[in-house]
């Protein structure tokens, strides 16, 4: 089987991260690394592992359009902003990991199926793929939600320079797909970046305010979409499953990498 070529734009935690999973895969291959530093941890591996690598960005793209089928960006919201437009004139199918919000916001476990045609998909934040299905089935249990708020935690270790920069962006993204994705407009989204040694796991906890909640049905539904994330995050877990008190129902999700 033909596999589908894929460029990486972007060489830091994220972007390494994908080159290794892409790397394993029966669909897909990297057919370029792109970065602006040659001697980045990210592409020395890459140039290890033979695949083929460049310092000159979405730049080498321009100049050999050919070289990949799908572009995913893992740079940073403002680095994105000048991307999208050259991708899209490119006519390169671009899935965006950073929270610039550009293209449509995709979580799988929703509306992956309305975003297949779409030529820029955006993945929000990891603390959205995290909470924002949860705070969806909440929602698709209970209709009277009047708040969500959501804390993702990560560790100190795995926030790069493009991580940090995006901090606002990350907040205000999140906030959106959560309003977007389940009708709820009072919304918060907060991240902490943790510098405790060992690295802790990702944990999110997501709160919603409601009156008279029916918690086994929310139950139901936050187990279920549990389960359909794990078909394709297998470290994602459910530490506290849904618990309420004076009026706020709590849950709590951890995130084990690969």
């Amino acid at each position: 089987m033909k596999k589908v070529k894929v460029g990486i734009v972007g060489t830091g935690n994220i972007g390494t991260d994908l080159l290794i999973k892409i790397q394993r895969s029966h669909l897909l291959e990297c057919s370029l690394f792109m970065g602006r530093n040659y001697e980045s941890s990210g592409m020395k591996l890459a140039a290890g592992m033979g695949v083929p690598v460049t310092n000159k960005s979405i730049s080498a793209l321009t100049e050999q359009p050919n070289l990949c089928d799908i572009v995913l960006d893992a740079t940073s919201a403002k680095a994105h902003q000048y991307h999208a437009p050259i991708l899209k004139k490119l006519k390169k199918f671009t899935i965006d990991l950073t929270p610039a919000r550009i293209g449509k916001m995709c979580v799988p476990a929703i509306n992956l199926s309305d975003c297949l045609e779409e030529d820029n998909v955006n993945l929000i934040t990891c603390g959205g793929q995290a909470i924002v299905p949860i705070a969806y089935a909440i929602k698709q249990a209970q209709e009277d939600v009047k708040y969500f708020e959501i804390v993702s935690a990560i560790s100190s270790k795995s926030a790069g320079p493009g991580t940090r920069s995006n901090i606002d962006e990350f907040t205000q993204t999140t906030k959106d797909a959560l309003v977007q994705l389940t009708n709820v407009k009072n919304a918060k989204a907060i991240i902490i970046i943790n510098p405790a040694e060992p690295p802790i796991l990702m944990n999110n906890t997501i709160y919603s305010l409601m009156d008279f909640p029916r918690m086994d049905a929310i139950i139901d539904a936050v187990t279920d979409m549990v389960k359909k994330i794990q078909v394709y995050v297998p470290g994602y877990s459910m530490i506290v499953k849904p618990t309420y008190e004076n009026n706020r129902v709590t849950v709590m999700i951890q995130v084990t990498g690969q």
